[in-house]
């Protein structure tokens, strides 16, 4: 019997991101050697300021290298993700449980 195959990403929010990632690029918003070389800087920092991954924050470190790209190329302010963020949350923490989060038409 054929076992299924096993996810590549362990939520969502990864594979969204990852998709964008690709976009942006296929868009030539940035190189591919571009966007390793933000990743590799991010991971760097982050080994530098001593915090040790096991490898479970991956796609968090990925996120914040797309955050920092994005904004270094113009495509958005960190005001505006910072913005983003604190709307995201704000709609997340007033959801009911079991209800899907969703932004106002003011907040986007």
């Amino acid at each position: 019997m054929t076992q299924p195959p096993e996810p590549v990403f362990a939520e969502a929010w990864q594979a969204r991101a990852f998709a964008l990632m690709l976009k942006l690029s296929e868009r030539e918003h940035f190189t591919p050697k571009e966007w390793t070389m933000a990743l590799a800087r991010e991971l760097q920092n982050v080994a530098s300021r001593g915090k040790a991954d096991d490898g479970s924050h991956y796609y968090e470190h990925w996120l914040a290298a797309l955050e920092a790209l994005a904004v270094e190329k113009g495509l958005t302010s960190a005001a505006s993700l910072h913005q983003r963020k604190e709307a995201w949350r704000s709609a997340y923490l007033n959801t009911p449980h079991g209800k899907p989060v969703e932004l106002s038409r003011a907040t986007l």
